[in-house]
């Protein structure tokens, strides 16, 4: 009997990330869909060296994105924009394909037309999550991705020390002042 790969991911986030809800469902096929759709091999060990990948939620589709495709925000491959929403943009390093997936609010009302059977909402929506396709589930769209060389994985691209606080700032996020006489972090820019 084949071993579905959804069930094995379900029971890896469980004993890693912890419980598992219909959440955790909706990422973990969105980082398979998003995987596959930028060509990348998400069993391969080395997958996160070719994927980037930026978050718009900071809930279980980061932990997802972690456990499968092995992206982190310490490896700079995991990148968290903090817009709310329960989508993602997969870009391939190597090929620079790049895709954008978006969960549909929609599925929330396919798991009760689907399985008005099922009393529990969290059981209604796990079986349409686990059941429905991807093209139900989500909203996929061709992206384009300009990745400045300071956003690039790897060793910083520079290091500056802040005037102010004496801090050091990596990959160009100081801001520079006073016809850039005066460097700072964004922190000691703020207060000027």
């Amino acid at each position: 009997m084949a071993v579905n790969v959804l069930d094995v991911l379900l029971k890896d986030y469980e004993l890693t990330k912890g419980s598992v809800c219909p959440g955790t469902m909706l990422a973990l096929r969105m980082v398979l869909r998003g995987c596959k759709d930028v060509g990348i091999d998400w069993r391969n060990r080395n997958a996160d060296k070719a994927l980037i990948v930026w978050v718009e939620i900071d809930r279980w589709l980061a932990d997802a994105l972690e456990l499968v495709a092995g992206v982190r925000l310490s490896k700079r491959t995991l990148k968290f924009l903090d817009y709310g929403k329960l989508a993602a943009t997969f870009y391939n390093l190597q090929t620079g394909a790049a895709v954008r997936i978006v969960a549909r609010e929609a599925t929330r009302e396919l798991a009760d037309v689907r399985h008005p059977e099922i009393e529990s909402k969290h059981e209604r929506q796990m079986r349409t999550y686990y059941e429905a396709t991807d093209e139900e589930l989500f909203k996929i769209t061709p992206a384009e991705v300009q990745l400045h060389l300071n956003d690039r994985p790897g060793r910083p691209s520079s290091r500056v020390i802040c005037d102010d606080c004496g801090e050091e700032v990596n990959d160009g996020r100081e801001i520079h002042l006073l016809a850039a006489t005066k460097v700072l972090c964004r922190p000691c820019a703020a207060a000027y």
